[in-house]
C-alpha cells in the first residue's frame, strides 16, 4: 500500500518540531480526514536554514510534512513556492490515491507559512 520512503519518513520523521521564534509559521487543516499541519520556518538572507513541522494524523500526512520540509530545506523562499505536492508524491515514490490529500495539505502549509513570513517583513518595515 505504501511505498518504502513514505515508511521511512513515517517511522523515522526528518525535521520533526518547532523551531523557537520562527519567521514564518503556517498551519493547514483538512476537517474531512482530521489532518493538522503546522510548518516553522527559519529565514535568513531569503534562505530557508531550517524548517520544521508537527503533524497531527495520519501515516502518510506525517510522511508528506517530512519529505516537504527535506525538499525546502535549503532553499530560496520563492525556489520553495514552487513546491507542488505533486513533487512531494513523487519524492516518496507516490501515495495511494485516498491519500494524496496529504501533499496537498503539505504545500499548503509551506506556503502558509511563507505567506506568515513575508507578511512579518512587511510590518517590521
Amino acid at each position: 500500500m505504501y511505498s518504502d520512503k513514505v515508511m521511512e519518513h513515517f517511522n523515522s520523521p526528518r525535521n520533526m518540531g518547532e523551531i523557537e521564534n520562527p519567521d514564518g509559521v503556517g498551519t493547514v487543516g483538512n476537517a474531512k480526514c482530521g489532518d493538522i499541519m503546522r510548518i516553522y520556518l527559519e529565514v535568513e538572507d531569503d534562505i530557508i536554514v531550517d524548517v520544521k513541522f508537527k503533524t497531527f494524523g495520519c501515516g502518510a500526512a506525517v510522511a508528506t510534512s517530512s519529505m516537504a520540509t527535506e525538499l525546502i530545506k535549503g532553499k530560496t523562499i520563492d525556489e520553495a513556492l514552487e513546491l507542488t505536492n505533486k513533487a512531494v508524491v513523487e519524492a516518496l515514490d507516490g501515495l495511494p490515491p485516498a491519500k494524496i490529500h496529504c501533499s496537498v495539505l503539505a504545500e499548503e502549509a509551506i506556503k502558509a507559512a511563507i505567506e506568515d513570513y513575508k507578511n512579518k517583513r512587511k510590518d517590521a518595515e
